[in-house]
């Protein structure tokens, strides 16, 4: 009976030391986004409104590409990959058009970087898992959309402006999204990104996206909005790009 009683025992402990430690509980972000109460009114584009991309030095695609709006290119020349790239829309190298679109994006750019307001939100880092409301936020240094997807919610107001100030780049991870709540438009969010933008494989952007430098669409990336590039060039890779 002794000997059994020590078996069991012994066998109890072997089940406990060896049982499989719980995976950590997924982490959240922990940033506080307060309500703002200052409105924002809209950033004009001007002769920007009417495109979907906008480059300063190139335009290049692989592989099925399709884009709703029309598409500049100034003071570069180099438009490649159409097809196999569908463009809905009508291409401007150089015209009258681009370079007016070029100097409204330019006015626009400064716009969205020079707003101000007493209630301003400072982000930093990673936004996934965040849920932003209407007004002005600003990144000091580069931004990210990873780890969780980031929400925004005009809270009832379809006219609700949403502006982000990047003083570096702006990044979205392989499958992350910006997700539209409470009455949100794509048309009223503005990213204004001190250097250059690079959307993840197969991620899920929102937004007219104004970069200093250039912006890379990685395979399968998709964007209802703009993406407009001041000096650099555009990249896609099979993306869908939706003028709103």
């Amino acid at each position: 009976m002794t000997i059994l009683s020590i078996a069991f025992v012994s066998g109890c402990k072997k089940d406990k030391d060896t049982a499989p430690t719980p995976s950590p509980s997924p982490s959240t972000n922990t940033q506080h986004i307060p309500l703002q109460t200052t409105s924002q009114p809209t950033v004009a584009m001007g002769a920007a409104a009417t495109l979907a991309i906008l480059a300063g030095s190139a335009i290049s695609n692989t592989g099925a590409t399709h884009i709703t709006g029309d598409m500049g290119l100034s003071p570069g020349t180099s438009i490649g990959g159409f097809p196999p790239g569908i463009l809905v829309g009508t291409q401007h190298i150089n015209d009258a058009i681009a370079t007016q679109a070029k100097l409204d994006l330019t006015a626009a750019y400064n716009d969205a970087a020079g707003r101000t307001a007493t209630d301003i939100v400072t982000i930093a880092g990673n936004i996934g898992g965040l849920t932003l409301t209407p007004g002005l936020y600003k990144s000091t240094s580069s931004l990210a959309v990873s780890s969780g997807d980031v929400t925004f919610d005009a809270k009832g107001n379809p006219n609700a402006v949403f502006i982000i100030q990047i003083a570096s780049t702006l990044t979205t991870t392989p499958g992350r999204k910006v997700i539209l709540s409470g009455g949100a438009l794509a048309s009223n969010i503005f990213w204004q990104v001190g250097t250059s933008a690079t959307f993840g494989t197969t991620s899920v952007f929102k937004g007219t996206v104004m970069a200093m430098q250039s912006i890379t669409f990685n395979t399968g990336a998709t964007i209802d909005g703009r993406a407009l590039a001041r000096s650099g060039a555009i990249v896609m890779a099979g993306n869908t790009i939706v003028k709103q």
